[in-house]
């Protein structure tokens, strides 16, 4: 099991925050799936979505957030 350091992250995402928040969010993606439809898993969906994000194959779009009018 490789250990994804924060920097490697932050390399890859610009920030270690901004990088764990995208790898949280494709895993929570990755849990959506049917168990069969997933190959066996070897580690968890966060260490997939982290290794993921690290090796440049998770691509990702910031999108601004509408300003509630209150």
């Amino acid at each position: 099991m490789r250990i994804i350091t924060p920097n490697e992250v932050a390399r890859q995402a610009g920030n270690k925050y901004l990088g764990v928040l995208v790898a949280a969010k494709f895993a929570r993606y990755l849990n959506e799936f049917p168990k069969d439809q997933l190959q066996q898993p070897t580690e968890k969906l966060t260490t997939k979505a982290l290794q993921e994000l690290v090796d440049g194959d998770l691509n990702y779009k910031l999108i601004r957030r509408r300003r509630s009018e209150a």
